[in-house]
């Protein structure tokens, strides 16, 4: 079985940061998913559950209604491992491009009196939210974008490297 793209990024390396996971091309127009890493894997702890729900919330209204962007947002929503954010959205840019319209979501938590979205009938979980944690996540993510906005390394992801055999499979250490 093939590893997936996002499995071949290696992870001990890769630092909080915007970065292309795939482009894909679905009938003749690209999409792309770009990786949104909040916090440094396994050396940083995860985002707080409930403060992860609540930024989910939060930029995917802001990114749904920024008026030059929201035409390109297919999706907003949480990694697995609660370190990040997958952002898809029609198009090819490279992360930097995409850098400003991030920083501007993150920084939209900041003054979130409330959590849109957060009553039954409109969330699965919506007694599961922690808006002041998410505050606190969403302004040490901006102001690290914005400090490292010149920083190549915040906007390309580390590859694993992986040795091949004589007959091209690739070799994975166990």
């Amino acid at each position: 079985m093939d590893l997936i793209p996002s499995f071949s990024v290696d992870h001990t390396k890769i630092v909080p940061g915007i970065f292309t996971s795939r482009v894909d091309i679905l009938g003749e127009e690209k999409v792309t998913t770009y990786d949104i890493r909040v916090t440094k894997p396994n050396v940083e702890p995860a985002v707080e559950v409930a403060a992860m729900h609540t930024l989910e919330h939060i930029i995917a209204t802001y990114l749904r209604n920024d008026p030059d962007w929201k035409d390109q947002i297919i999706y907003w929503g949480p990694m697995g491992c609660l370190t990040g954010f997958y952002l898809i959205m029609k198009g090819n840019r490279a992360p930097k491009e995409i850098c400003d319209l991030v920083t501007r979501a993150f920084k939209s938590v900041e003054n979130a009196e409330e959590v849109p979205g957060a009553q039954a009938v409109n969330c699965g979980n919506y007694l599961m939210h922690n808006l002041p944690m998410a505050k606190w996540y969403a302004k040490r993510f901006a102001d690290y974008l914005t400090k490292n906005a010149e920083n190549a390394e915040i906007f390309e992801y580390p590859k694993s490297e992986r040795m091949v055999t004589d007959d091209g499979r690739e070799f994975f250490d166990s």
